[in-house]
């Protein structure tokens, strides 16, 4: 069996949800990001980076073929990760690694979901590979990375924050092992991540700024912790701000706050909808947001760090499979830009009809993921402690990497947004992913140790 081969037929079990829908699965937000190139439009409150990824291979024809792409990228990583680590690759091993990813993990969940998700295991893993196996890859396969890196990165703003803790981590681990430095190398991504979106707003907002109304999100978050809505409830009225006159509403859930019609953000005091009110809002988000760390500083920390904690520990699939919205954001893209066949598949499907989260298929996965996570952490355990005995800095690396990842996620997620299910779902799969690469321990680890042993 050839590579491409390999990798191909590693792709197809990662995408076996979307082939018990009988479509790519989608999520409200999927149908902005086909408004984005569709329309065109800049979305207030998303980086115009997917919607042009997903352009680049559906060309208005089908969206089998973003799917397509996001199955062969993640197959592909996974390729380059077991000839990294393991020093050779096996086609049969890797189809086997891809297949039990897909049965035993929320992996394909996200592979086969049209959303930024699938990008959140790539940051980690392609950063990992280029600031930990820079040696075992060629000069093609860092551009490669670097460039995939870039595009991860850049497609959600709660990348950013992932990628520059393993910039860190590189950074360390060149300081602690006196190696050759790799930083720059694993910084590159990151560097181009934040140029592309600067660039983008620029051009959109007329703002180069990373995220022109990011402060509405971190407000969401901090008034339904109570820290902002203290700050509200202090300063008001005599701060004039806008939302003054919703003090007696507040603290709010954070996703009503930003979505719901009748919010204090899209509905003003006289009962009138307010258009793009998320962005109307932003400049005086800010500076509540600035007031709320100066007044309670501790308050803000300790609302992240309950946030985070309780996203390390929340992973699941079940809000990402159901037709809440669809109707008004998916089908209506679907209908104005794509032939009536597109929108008739999108139409027949199980999600479309609400009775996806019912299949067979799909309970006995979830039932699999949790046993699945614990014996991973358990054999990952065991392929730490062999590297650590190896001093195997190529391995000890990767898995530092993964636990970071699943941290930052964790912090950006659920510590700055809202602890969601399918925020750290898109990354725990990473742990078993990690367990099959590593065990059983090469035989060749005591020369992989050497190689990455400083010079």
């Amino acid at each position: 069996m050839t590579g491409v081969l390999a990798v191909v037929l590693g792709a197809v079990p990662l995408v076996w949800p979307a082939l018990v829908n009988g479509y790519p699965l989608v999520f409200s937000d999927t149908g902005g990001f086909l408004h984005q190139t569709l329309g065109p439009l800049m979305l207030w409150d998303k980086p115009y980076v997917y919607g042009p990824f997903l352009h680049a291979f559906h060309w208005r024809v089908t969206l089998w073929g973003p799917l397509t792409a996001q199955a062969l990228i993640v197959s592909h990583l996974l390729w380059l990760a077991q000839r990294c680590l393991r020093g050779t690759v096996e086609p049969l091993r890797h189809v086997a690694i891809a297949t039990a990813i897909a049965a035993l993990t929320p992996a394909p969940f996200s592979v086969a979901l049209l959303m930024p998700d699938v990008f959140a295991p790539v940051v980690v893993v392609a950063l990992a590979l280029l600031g930990f196996a820079r040696e075992q890859l060629s000069r093609g396969e860092h551009a490669y990375l670097v460039a995939l890196a870039a595009l991860a990165i850049a497609v959600h703003l709660t990348h950013l924050p992932v990628a520059l803790a393993l910039v860190m981590a590189a950074f360390g681990a060149d300081i602690l092992w006196a190696r050759r430095r790799t930083w720059p190398l694993v910084a590159l991504p990151l560097v181009l991540a934040l140029g592309a979106l600067l660039v983008t707003n620029a051009v959109g907002h007329g703002r180069a700024s990373l995220s022109p109304h990011g402060a509405t999100f971190l407000l969401a978050r901090l008034q339904s912790d109570g820290p902002a809505s203290a700050t509200l409830k202090a300063r008001c009225p005599e701060a004039g701000w806008y939302l003054c006159a919703f003090v007696d509403r507040l603290p709010m859930d954070s996703d009503a706050f930003l979505w719901a019609p009748d919010s204090p953000v899209n509905r003003d005091p006289e009962g009138r909808a307010r258009f793009l009110g998320g962005a109307q809002i932003s400049a005086e988000a800010a500076a509540i947001v600035g007031e709320t760390l100066r007044r309670d500083p501790v308050g803000v920390a300790a609302a992240i760090t309950r946030n985070t904690v309780a996203q390390l520990a929340l992973f699941g699939i079940g809000d990402t499979l159901g037709n809440e919205w669809l109707a008004a954001t998916v089908a209506r893209r679907l209908a104005d830009g794509f032939p009536a066949r597109e929108a008739a598949a999108f139409a027949a499907g199980a999600q479309a009809a609400d009775t996806l989260r019912g299949a067979s298929a799909i309970g006995w996965a979830a039932r699999l993921h949790g046993p699945a996570l614990a014996l991973a952490l358990l054999a990952l355990v065991i392929a730490t402690r062999d590297a650590w005995r190896a001093r195997d800095h190529l391995r000890l690396g990767f898995l530092g990497c993964i636990a970071l990842g699943l941290l930052a996620n964790a912090a950006a997620t659920g510590g700055l947004s809202k602890p969601h299910p399918r925020y750290q779902a898109r990354l725990v799969w990473l742990l078993p992913a990690a367990a099959l690469l590593l065990l059983p321990a090469p035989r060749y680890a005591a020369g992989m140790a050497a190689r990455s042993a400083p010079r």
